[in-house]
Order: C-alpha cells, then structure tokens, then sequence
C-alpha cells in the first residue's frame, strides 16, 4: 500500500519561551487552542499531511510582504507566471498533474536558555523553519536575530524561514501591540526571510498559511532539484524513506502531539 504522501518535510519552530510556538503547533496539527500549555523542555513532535502545488497552491491567499529581491536571496522572481500568493509556479503542465502531498514533521522547540544546547541540534537536516515572536512582548522581537544566526550557523544555508508575529488576537488593543507590521516586515527583507505572517494561535488566523507558505516554497525547491530524497541526512524525503506503512490521520490530516523524540 502506497504512503499517502509525497515527500516528508522536517520544520523546526524557533523563538522565545512564551511565543506561542507549541500554540501554533498543536493548532496545525489538532485544530485546538489550549490557554494553558506547560513549557516545552527540549522539544516536541508532531505532523500533518498538506497538499503542495498546484491546484491548492493557486488557493493560497496573497503574499502579506511585498519582497525586495536586491537583498532577500530567497525571494521568488518577479514574473508573469506566479501563484496567487506570489510564489512562483513550475514550469510544466499541470493539466492532468494529481495533486501532490507533504508530510511536515514538525519539531517544536524549548525556547528558554537553559535548553539551547539541545534544542540547537534539531536545527540540523531541517528543510523549513517557523521564526515566532509575540506581537505583545518587544524583547521576542529583538531576540529573533540571534534565533535567525543560530539556526543559519546549523541548518542548511537553503533553509526556508518564514518571520511570525504571534498572538495577533491581543493587538486589537492597539496598545498591547509593540512591534508595527512594517518593522517586522522590513527585518523579514533585510534578513532575506521569505516572508512575514501575522498568527493568532488562539483563533487559528493565518496559522494554516504560515506553515503553508513554508511547504510551497519547500516544494518548489524540490521541483528545482535543490534536495537528494535519497539521502537520510536531507531535510526532505520521498516516499521510499518512510515505507509503505501507512500514517493514521485525523481530521484535515492532522497527527497528534507528542512528547519526545522521533
């Protein structure tokens, strides 16, 4: 029996403790919102099965960041033949083409100092990353540097990143909001991130797209030849490296959360 998905993705969320990470994670993958989470000590493990390409890429709402191509080395170019979400579409027929899906296995990780040392060593084979600071808490943003350098020193230089600004909910109160969309947007191009998402974990807004955004562009460097699916230590696999066993999916084919390792 054939695994029902095409490739496995390894992505990594990094940023402060309290950001809301395991709150994106357990919302992608259970579609659920829990106002009391413990802290996440060294890392945890969940997965979802997303369609990549088209036809759901051209469902993909539009790019919120505008992207200077001058400085962000992975910015997609300007051309006629792109997404809707501005991204841009492989060159072949699509026609008759089934739609493609990918495994994101994703590792949620401990964002406190004390467990940097462990929570460092996941960065390694990762494909994708999410970059979370809370939208309420300036210090998660100026911390977002040193995140972004850390992973960069580990991961591979081709990693996809996206920026996200969490906890959305809590600016509807315009003074409870201490990072502007633009700031974080203008970071997101000086640092050649792809792109800038705002969250809430708690009402599920734009959550789906951030991880979205991160496995289209995955896919898309896939279609380029950029990954070997043969090899372990790749970021991202194809169906062969996982078997044939079958995964148990839930609703939206969301897996559940759990603690420890792979």
């Amino acid at each position: 029996m054939s695994a029902p998905w095409d490739y496995i993705a390894k992505l990594v969320c990094i940023g402060d403790s309290g950001c809301g990470k395991s709150s994106l994670t357990i919302r992608l993958c259970e579609g659920r919102f829990s106002p009391h989470h413990d802290v996440t000590i060294g890392v945890e493990f969940g997965s979802r099965i997303v369609p990549v390409g088209p036809p759901a890429s051209k469902a993909l709402p539009p790019a919120s960041t505008p992207t200077d191509t001058s400085t962000d080395t992975s910015a997609p170019p300007s051309s006629d033949d792109t997404t809707s979400g501005g991204l841009p579409e492989p060159p072949r027929d699509t026609s008759k083409t089934p739609q493609k899906h990918m495994k994101l296995s994703l590792w949620d990780t401990a964002g406190q100092e004390t467990y940097k040392s462990v929570t460092r060593s996941y960065f390694r084979g990762a494909s994708g990353a999410l970059l979370v600071f809370d939208l309420s808490r300036r210090q998660t943003f100026d911390h977002v540097t040193d995140w972004l350098n850390d992973l960069r020193q580990i991961a591979e230089p081709d990693i996809v990143v996206v920026l996200v600004g969490n906890k959305a909910d809590l600016t509807q109160e315009e003074s409870r909001r201490q990072v502007t969309r633009k700031e974080a947007e203008e970071w997101a191009r000086r640092n050649g991130i792809l792109e800038y998402v705002e969250t809430s974990a708690k009402s599920g807004e734009n959550v789906e797209n951030a991880f979205m955004r991160v496995a289209e562009r995955i896919y898309q460097n896939i279609q380029a030849g950029k990954y070997d699916l043969n090899d372990r230590r790749s970021g991202v696999k194809g169906p062969s490296a996982g078997g044939s066993r079958q995964v148990k999916l839930g609703a939206n084919g969301a897996k559940s959360m759990t603690g420890g390792c792979c």
